[in-house]
């Protein structure tokens, strides 16, 4: 399922100014990553958010919010979060979210 070009351009104004980070098509959407690391993707209707494993149970307990598995496995640290619960500030809150675990780790 490809990317929404609404969301991913919802992404995009999302992050505008965040130094150090670019655009990668993986997973089948479009993904951003900083300083090396995976931060966020738009695929389908939905936001996937890499949060860290230690924040997944604590962020999994909001509305729209499911963990992020795949066919053949799971991805421990990772989020979907429906379109529909990340609008406007709502997604800049969840960005910021994703930052504040992909900030903390050395860059590649």
């Amino acid at each position: 399922m490809a990317a929404d070009p609404v969301l991913t351009d919802e992404m995009r104004a999302a992050l505008f100014g965040l130094p150090g980070y670019q655009e990668k098509k993986m997973f089948g959407g479009i993904c951003w990553m900083v300083n090396g690391h995976l931060l966020c993707c738009t695929r389908g209707d939905r936001y996937m958010l890499r949060v860290g494993k230690e924040n997944e149970a604590k962020w999994l307990q909001y509305p729209g919010v499911t963990p992020v598995e795949g066919p053949r496995k799971s991805m421990p640290g990772y989020i979907w979060v429906e379109s529909a619960y990340a609008t406007g500030p709502a997604l800049e809150t969840w960005v910021n979210r994703a930052l504040a675990f992909v900030q903390l780790l050395p860059p590649k």
